[in-house]
């Protein structure tokens, strides 16, 4: 488990996501036979901008959960209203470091009438992210996520984390499909942990030539979500099932997987056992699930703790959230 000092310290992308719908059927603008001098303009209907980016999304729910987790990346010039509410929201973002001349990283999206998207994704500010270093911190934190970001930068914080004997999750996701096998064999090997989806567990496997025993042999636990599934913790030689937390409104799912590995993190910097560290990560997925875009729930701790409550057995333990 975690050291006394509980923080959490998440290295990964911050981004802003423009996301726009147009009216119609892109299929009746593209002509076939002048691709060669394709040129087209949407004008679209609405738009909506939102924070996004896995680092700030998992600290995110850890501070309304009570914790005051840090963000670890590179930003852009136009950082500063996003700094401002995670600031507001419990999020520590002294580590937050502004790259001068660049935007955050950005992704563009215009979705039509069937659900088909063209998008865009502007790495700006990320593309730094190497340029930190762990090394820097004012102190040594209880506990490193490296989830997506610049490839050379998660990398560099892996060896960092394993130069400075810190516990570090490994939570590759989006970027196994750039990763080769050693790669991902170097960031499995040191790591305290490793959460992923099935899909990306399986992706892994494939990857690194091991087979999934193998591949949780590297980690002292490893949590693997199953959507609607819920979740498998995989600790030692044993081995929980979580159940998803029930919902009749889902809205998007858009960082269900950060609000899972924020409240699953808030169990376990408290040592918690498994199964209740996975109940706390499959309520706040359910939460993100119900709101628009993946920081637009809100609740305060009692609510949290009620509706857990309605659900699952905490024994008294979620008094301390409290």
């Amino acid at each position: 488990m975690m050291s006394e000092s509980k923080t959490i310290l998440l290295t990964g992308s911050v981004a802003y996501d423009y996301l726009m719908t147009f009216p119609g059927d892109f299929r009746q603008h593209i002509l076939p036979d002048q691709l060669e001098s394709i040129s087209l303009s949407f004008l679209v209907e609405t738009m909506v901008k939102r924070r996004g980016g896995i680092a700030p999304n998992i600290a995110y729910t850890l501070a309304l959960l009570g914790g005051r987790p840090q963000v670890f990346a590179t930003v852009g010039e136009d950082f500063e209203d996003y700094r401002r509410w995670l600031e507001d929201n419990g999020v520590d973002t002294r580590y937050a470091q502004v790259v001068p001349g660049k935007f955050t990283a950005s992704f563009f999206a215009t979705t039509d009438q069937n659900n088909a998207q063209l998008a865009s994704f502007y790495p700006g500010a990320m593309g730094e992210a190497a340029s930190l270093s762990l090394h820097e911190l004012e102190s040594p934190p209880a506990l490193v996520v490296v989830s997506p970001n610049d490839p050379a930068a998660m990398e560099k914080y892996i060896r960092e984390c394993q130069e400075l004997n810190w516990p570090y999750v490994y939570d590759p996701s989006q970027q196994i499909v750039r990763a080769s096998g050693e790669v991902l064999r170097a960031g499995l090997s040191g790591a305290t942990a490793l959460f992923v989806n099935e899909y990306e567990l399986g992706m892994i496997e494939n990857k690194t030539g091991l087979s999934q025993a193998e591949v949780l042999s590297q980690v002292d636990f490893a949590v693997v979500t199953r959507g609607p599934r819920g979740a498998t913790i995989y600790a030692g030689d044993q081995t929980y099932t979580v159940e998803a937390t029930p919902t009749d409104q889902i809205v998007d799912p858009t960082g269900a997987g950060d609000a899972f590995r924020g409240g699953f993190l808030t169990g376990y910097s408290r040592g918690w056992a498994w199964p209740l560290c996975g109940q706390l990560g499959a309520l706040a997925a359910t939460y993100c699930l119900e709101s628009d875009g993946p920081q637009g729930h809100h609740y305060s701790r009692a609510e949290f703790v009620q509706r857990f409550r309605t659900h699952y057995d905490d024994g008294g333990l979620l008094k301390e959230l409290l």
